[in-house]
């Protein structure tokens, strides 16, 4: 019996050895093969890859990125891990996070998540998405009136210079041009309202497209020769209401109201208050409506001639009441209006009757009445009273023919009268007409 309960407690013991034994093998294995694997990721040159471990990347195990031991495949950027898309679990955008494209470091490191370097080119969203003054900085309370996009003035890199777009205002100029949030109106700008946009463009303030149904001041309060134009050194004798004459959209023609005066002509017309008679006008009295009209002062062709008996013209136009024949005018006892009209002295139109026929107009009393007088002295005073009496010397036979064979010309006397025919006959008996010419020459032509 004991010998039996020996051998079993000796094959018990044996057991136990053999158990032992293989633990420390098991043991002896295992620590073996952690630190074959402590040494390979030890020695292992990442970098060969392409992805090189920086930063919180280099902290990480192996299986973080590879799992269950699968090297082969595993995404080298940023979206192929942190896109909502990717399939290793790992940090990836929240739903708040801005509208962005999916390289994360475009705008953040390998170092931490915080701290974004931000890069605005990577933004998909509008403007406003962030900067609406709770993701990110937004319009202040002393923004101007605008929409929200914010990219038509501001650049990424900087809120201010702002490139100023006008197109994005909603607002009126003067709730930003007042002073305050920006330029308003100078210390010497005109008496106007506030609607900046009638007069300026937004492009500059100069040139003004001047719209003067804004002004609130009077004419004078700008026209005053500093601020803009006033009146001229010629200008008329006259009050500093403008706009009793002058219009707004030109200074010229001027449009005074004559229907307002109750006075006579002459009580503003005297030289001094408003032009009066100039000193080549004719001999007149006061009564300046008794020719003129308030529309102007020329032509004056108000006065009635028709009341005048014809031929009595000088009674008045003698250079006393009217002003008269002046120094060197033609000599003669006609009345002025056998030759001048009621409508104006210039253009005399007297007809000869003892011609019968009336010049060009290129030809003037002087031209036939040499001695400035009602005696002709003829050239010729053979001719008298045809055109040849006159014109004789200018005469050639060349061009009027009588006959072509034997070759006649007519005389001057024949044709004395220059307006007749001058037909070319056959033969020197002057019986058949070969050519008919019938008058070449008026009186009322040009020339010959």
């Amino acid at each position: 019996m004991e010998k039996y309960f020996n051998i079993k407690h000796s094959t018990q013991c044996f057991a136990v050895r053999i158990t032992k034994l293989l633990l420390g093998l098991t043991i002896l294995f295992m620590a073996l093969l952690i630190a074959k694997t402590s040494v390979a990721e030890t020695e292992f040159d990442h970098d060969l890859t392409g992805f090189l471990l920086n930063g919180t990347h280099s902290r990480l195990k192996c299986d973080t990125c590879h799992k269950h031991g699968i090297f082969k495949g595993t995404a080298k950027n940023c979206q192929g891990c942190h896109g909502m898309s990717g399939l290793i679990a790992t940090t990836k955008k929240t739903p708040n996070h801005v509208e962005s494209g999916e390289q994360c470091d475009d705008c953040h490191t390998e170092v931490s998540w915080a701290g974004a370097r931000m890069d605005h080119v990577a933004i998909t969203g509008s403007c406003i998405n962030c900067h609406n003054g709770v993701k990110s900085t937004g319009k202040n309370n002393g923004h101007i009136q605008s929409h929200d996009r914010c990219d038509e003035c501001h650049r990424t890199f900087a809120w201010i210079p702002a490139r100023f777009d006008h197109s994005a205002i909603t607002g009126s100029c003067f709730s930003c041009h007042n002073g305050t949030t920006a330029r308003g109106k100078s210390q010497n700008h005109l008496q106007s309202s506030n609607t900046c946009e009638d007069c300026h463009r937004t492009v500059a303030w100069v040139p003004a497209g001047f719209d003067h149904s804004n002004v609130t001041g009077s004419c004078v309060s700008c026209h005053d020769g500093t601020r803009a134009p006033g009146k001229t050194p010629n200008h008329i004798a006259s009050g500093n209401t403008c706009e009793d004459c002058h219009r707004t959209t030109a200074w010229v023609p001027a449009t005074f109201d004559h229907s307002s005066i109750t006075t006579g002509c002459v009580n503003c017309h005297n030289g001094t208050t408003a032009p009066g008679k100039n000193q080549g006008h004719i001999t007149s009295g006061n009564n300046c409506e008794d020719c003129h009209r308030t529309i102007a002062w020329v032509p004056a062709t108000t006065f009635d001639h028709s009341a005048v008996t014809p031929g009595t013209c000088l009674n008045c136009h003698n250079g006393t009441q009217a002003v008269g024949t002046p120094t060197g005018h033609f000599g003669t006892s006609l009345q002025c209006d056998d030759c001048h009209t009621t409508t104006s002295f210039l253009n005399p139109t007297y007809t000869h009757n003892t011609m019968g026929l009336t010049h060009r107009q290129t030809v003037t009393c002087r031209s036939c009445h040499t001695s400035n007088n009602s005696t002709i002295t003829y050239r010729t005073p053979g001719y008298a009273p045809d055109c040849a009496a006159c014109h004789s010397n200018s005469y050639e036979t060349g061009p009027h023919k009588k006959v072509d064979s034997p070759l006649i010309s007519y005389t001057v006397s024949e044709l004395r009268d220059c307006t007749t025919s001058c037909h070319i006959y056959t033969d020197n008996t002057f019986t058949t007409i070969e050519k008919r010419r019938d008058s070449r020459h008026r009186p009322t032509d040009g020339g010959w």
